[in-house]
């Protein structure tokens, strides 16, 4: 089956969505498939590009066999809600050449990740010309999360942004999110209950499992055997509420058992180590590289999961299946009713967000209680185990593909022109300056 992927974000980025597209592209190639994906140059969530890479070129590589255009952007150093339209349009327009150059190899399924959404109606008109199937697939439902978190304001263009929104959704043979919840908010926008699928993040429970020894990373942090870590590791953005865990740092800070380890970057980071400059139980490390990942994530004692209170209904965190693999405590915030607060019930402690008070006291009470600890963590495993393999849901992810192509489509006559890679250099006017990259 020959499949493109068409997403922002892509490895090397470690967090967020490029991880998890990177992932699936990855499965499905190693099954078989012919994959390709158009992407942006790695750039988050440190918001500049990573070394290597050009933000200004278009360029060629092919990365554990998948097939990747990558397509020049603009990021701003400090991120607005109106710069950050900027950049998802810089991207949708500066792509759009290598998306439809991919009509001569005719895909049989055109998958396109939002966030962005602004990508959404070239992996259409693609699909169109190309008699594909197109995918949308949701991360992130970024029209609700932009206005909810005051990014946009004018209540004109909120309407305009959700009706497109809306109209958008209801044009893909299948439209899937990574949460039951959000499953069901895009049945609310319009979305047919047959055309819409279940595609939960997951996690790889033989890369990150509890080791039977302290982290390395307490040593490297000065932090003692006596003390009790809450880590906090992810993007620190807007949307994640750090300044709660600050407040809650300095409310424990005379307490020299418990300390607080905050590893990521983003546009927050500087505000939050601001605050916490003069705290003495804090620390602060980068995001660090996949091979230590689960040495990081073993540094917990108790993981934290903050979110603001008006986003919290509109995702589903993809750092809890890591936190809940490594078998340790977890406390989150969020509303009853939602995914997040159904998932980490009965594993975890779930508090009110935004709630300095109640995130003080759900620590303080597992830091005296190692049992609770212990229990949260075994129940969180299993539950990664048995839910959020990548066996299970790249196996229910094939099938679902398999399905909406028919079996007609897969065999679609053998003389279909086939874009020559090769060739991509002489191609100027259509993709300038492209570096290939075995």
């Amino acid at each position: 089956m020959k499949i493109l992927i068409y997403g922002l974000n892509y490895a090397p980025e470690l967090t967020g969505t490029g991880k998890y597209t990177a992932e699936m592209a990855e499965a499905l190639a190693q099954s078989g498939h012919d994959v390709r994906v158009v992407c942006a140059p790695p750039y988050y969530p440190e918001w500049k590009v990573g070394d290597g890479y050009a933000s200004w070129r278009h360029r060629f590589e092919t990365r554990k066999g998948v097939r990747l255009w990558r397509a020049p952007l603009w990021v701003p150093k400090k991120p607005s809600g109106a710069k950050r339209m900027l950049h998802l349009c810089s991207f949708a327009l500066s792509s759009l050449p290598a998306v439809l150059m991919h009509g001569l190899w005719r895909p049989h399924v055109v998958m396109t990740i939002a966030p962005s959404l602004a990508n959404a109606p070239g992996a259409l008109a693609l699909a169109r010309l190309t008699g594909a199937r197109s995918w949308l697939h949701i991360q992130d439902f970024e029209v609700d999360a932009a206005f909810d978190l005051g990014l946009l304001k004018n209540a004109r263009a909120a309407r305009g942004a959700l009706a497109f929104e809306r109209w958008l959704m209801r044009r893909f043979d299948v439209v899937s999110s990574i949460s039951d919840k959000m499953v069901e908010r895009a049945v609310k926008k319009g979305v047919a209950p047959a055309d819409a699928f279940h595609l939960p993040n997951w996690v790889d429970t033989t890369a990150i499992y509890p080791i039977d020894r302290p982290s390395a990373f307490r040593r490297e942090l000065g932090i003692g055997e006596h003390a009790k870590v809450v880590l906090y590791s992810g993007n620190m953005g807007a949307k994640q509420g750090l300044e709660v865990l600050a407040s809650a740092a300095a409310a424990l800070a005379a307490r020299d058992d418990v300390v607080f380890v905050f590893c990521g970057n983003g546009a927050t980071k500087a505000e939050l180590q601001k605050r916490c400059a003069d705290l003495p139980n804090t620390r602060f490390l980068s995001l660090q590289p996949v091979e230590r990942l689960n040495e990081l994530l073993n540094l917990a004692d108790i993981h934290v999961l903050p979110q603001r209170g008006d986003v919290a209904d509109l995702v589903m965190p993809s750092k809890l299946t890591g936190m809940f693999a490594s078998a340790r405590a977890v406390v989150a915030m969020a509303h009853p009713g939602t995914e997040l607060y159904e998932a980490v019930s009965g594993r975890g402690v779930v508090i009110e967000p935004e709630s300095v008070e109640a995130l003080t006291d759900a620590i303080t009470m597992l830091v005296r209680n190692p049992a609770l600890r212990a229990r949260y963590g075994e129940e969180g495993r299993l539950f990664a185990q048995e839910r959020l393999s990548p066996q299970a849901v790249f196996a229910r992810l094939e099938e679902r593909l398999k399905s909406l192509v028919g079996d007609a489509a897969v065999t679609r006559a053998s003389d279909v022109v086939e874009m020559p890679i090769v060739r991509m250099k002489e191609r100027g006017p259509i993709l300038p300056q492209v570096e290939k990259i075995e």
